[in-house]
């Protein structure tokens, strides 16, 4: 979340070099510098307060690297200790979070290439997804049980939920490493148009610097509309997937995670809302990202939770009819 205010607040490069500030731990030692760049561009990319919070980014980025390497660390110790849990999904997530802090680097030296920052806000959702693997993993292995049982029509579409999840979280930062936001300020409508005029081939275009196409010309206007508008195409997709399926797990080993589910489905419409009709305020748009974030968790944990239950179903059955 703090990454997604960073982004919002255009504070990606408060600090222009990696994983330092102007080659110093923090801004202070940047004062001189940062100075200057306020001097010759006051409303620019640099500023002493963008600094602090491109820093304060990268302290916590950092704080995250540690936890996740010492749980890899503990996770071994444990498994020695006799503990049933597999090594492989935290050094997975040590693996995978160096490659975040490498897109990170790249977010940076790259000057927000809309591809790169979409691609490291997706490497955070996955960061989140492989924790709450590791998190659901460490609990059966506590209570000593699998996966719970769920039936398999619930588990596919608790599957597609995710897929369209992740879909919907890439084109959601599309939209904003792309400023599309506020191509439609309104609500069910766009533009006053059902079908407002768009250029699909120019908004996804993919490998393309900020604001520019492939060729280095100005992103058109009908570019950003079709970005906002496919968004909130795929949102309303989205939405109605994850009623289905928190109505299918109301009643079964996941209510729990249906009212989770449903909870945040609202929270989503209610901040996406609020971003097109408030003119995109900063709280909304976090609160935003958080949901989804929080989204991610709550389906890999359904997910994880019911992983095989079908076959855990079956083969118990198998078992207990061999022992009879």
């Amino acid at each position: 979340m703090f990454g997604a205010f960073t982004r919002l607040t255009d504070s990606g490069l408060g600090c222009p070099d990696w994983p330092g500030c102007y080659g110093n731990a923090s801004p202070t030692g940047a004062l001189a510098q940062i100075r200057a760049e306020e001097v010759r561009m006051p409303t620019g990319p640099v500023t002493h307060g963008k600094a602090w919070i491109e820093m304060i980014h990268r302290y916590l980025a950092t704080g995250v690297g540690v936890l996740i390497t010492t749980l890899a660390l503990a996770t071994w110790l444990q498994r020695k200790r006799g503990l049933p849990v597999s090594p492989l999904w935290p050094a997975l997530t040590l693996v995978w979070v160096c490659l975040q802090g490498a897109f990170g680097a790249l977010t940076v030296t790259m000057k927000l290439f809309p591809a790169i920052v979409t691609l490291h806000l997706l490497g955070g959702m996955v960061l989140l997804a492989l924790l709450a693997m590791q998190a659901v993993a460490y609990r059966q292995a506590q209570r000593g049980t699998g996966p719970l049982p769920l039936p398999q029509p619930v588990r596919l579409w608790l599957l597609a939920a995710y897929a369209l999840l992740w879909l919907q979280v890439a084109l959601g930062g599309w939209v904003s490493t792309n400023y599309a936001v506020l191509a439609c300020a309104e609500f069910p409508a766009c533009q006053g148009s059902w079908w407002p005029a768009m250029d699909f081939a120019q908004g996804f275009e993919l490998w393309r610097e900020l604001g520019k196409t492939g060729a280095g010309e100005h992103i058109a206007f009908e570019a950003l509309t079709a970005i906002h508008y496919t968004h909130r195409l795929a949102a309303y997709a989205l939405f109605i997937v994850l009623g289905i399926v928190a109505w299918r797990l109301r009643a079964g080993p996941l209510h729990a995670a249906s009212r989770w589910i449903a909870a945040l489905a609202l929270w989503q419409f209610a901040t996406g809302l609020s971003n097109v009709v408030l003119g995109w305020p900063i709280v909304a748009a976090v609160a935003h990202t958080g949901g989804a974030a929080a989204l991610v968790v709550a389906l890999t944990w359904a997910l994880r939770e019911s992983r095989a239950a079908s076959r855990y179903g079956v083969v118990a059955g198998v078992a207990r009819e061999v022992s009879a």
